[in-house]
C-alpha cells in the first residue's frame, strides 16, 4: 500500500489576507500543502493574515513560488486542476486523486484566461445558483478540498 499523498492548494496572487489565513487554517486541519504563487497582495507579516490562521501556522506546510511555471517544474508528475466559474465540469465530476494540486486565482479576476483555455479538461467549477456571481475564495477552497477528500475516501470513518 502506498503512503497517503496530501492534496495541494495553490493560490495564485492572492489579494486578501483573511482569505489566505483561512485557507492556511483549512490546510492545517486537513494535512494539505499550501502553495503561494507570485506577487501577494499583502505581507506575510500582515496582522489579519496571522489572525485568520489563529495559532495554527505551525501546522501548515507552506511553499512560496515566483510563478506557477516554477511550481509546475518542481512537480513535473503533479496533476494540476484549475478552478473557474466558467468551467464546463463541476468539482463533483473532477475525479480527484491523492496528491492533486488544486489551483485558485486571485479574488478579483481568477486565473488567466489563457491558462484556463490551455487546460480546459482539467478545469472545474463550483455550481452557483441565482444571481450571485462568485463565492469567497476561502469558501471555495473548502468546498473543493472536502470534495477531493470525500472522493478519495479520506473522510470515511471520521
Amino acid at each position: 500500500m502506498q503512503p497517503y499523498q496530501p492534496f495541494h492548494i495553490v493560490l495564485v496572487e492572492p489579494e486578501i489576507p483573511p482569505n489566505t489565513g483561512n485557507i492556511a487554517r483549512l490546510c492545517g486541519a486537513t494535512g494539505t500543502v499550501l502553495h503561494l504563487v507570485g506577487k501577494l497582495g499583502f505581507s506575510t507579516d500582515d496582522r489579519q493574515l496571522k489572525r485568520a490562521g489563529l495559532d495554527y501556522w505551525s501546522e501548515v506546510e507552506i511553499h512560496y513560488w515566483e510563478s506557477l511555471d516554477e511550481l509546475q517544474r518542481a512537480y513535473p508528475d503533479g496533476r494540476f486542476l484549475y478552478t473557474s466559474k466558467k468551467a464546463a465540469k463541476s468539482h463533483v465530476e473532477a475525479g480527484f486523486r491523492e496528491g492533486d494540486f488544486i489551483v485558485f486565482g486571485k479574488e478579483t479576476v481568477g486565473l488567466p484566461e489563457e491558462l484556463l483555455e490551455a487546460n480546459r479538461e482539467h478545469t472545474v467549477r463550483i455550481p452557483i445558483f441565482g444571481k450571485v456571481r462568485s463565492l469567497n475564495l476561502s469558501t471555495s477552497a473548502g468546498i473543493v478540498l472536502y470534495e477531493a477528500l470525500r472522493q478519495t475516501g479520506k473522510l470515511e470513518g471520521c
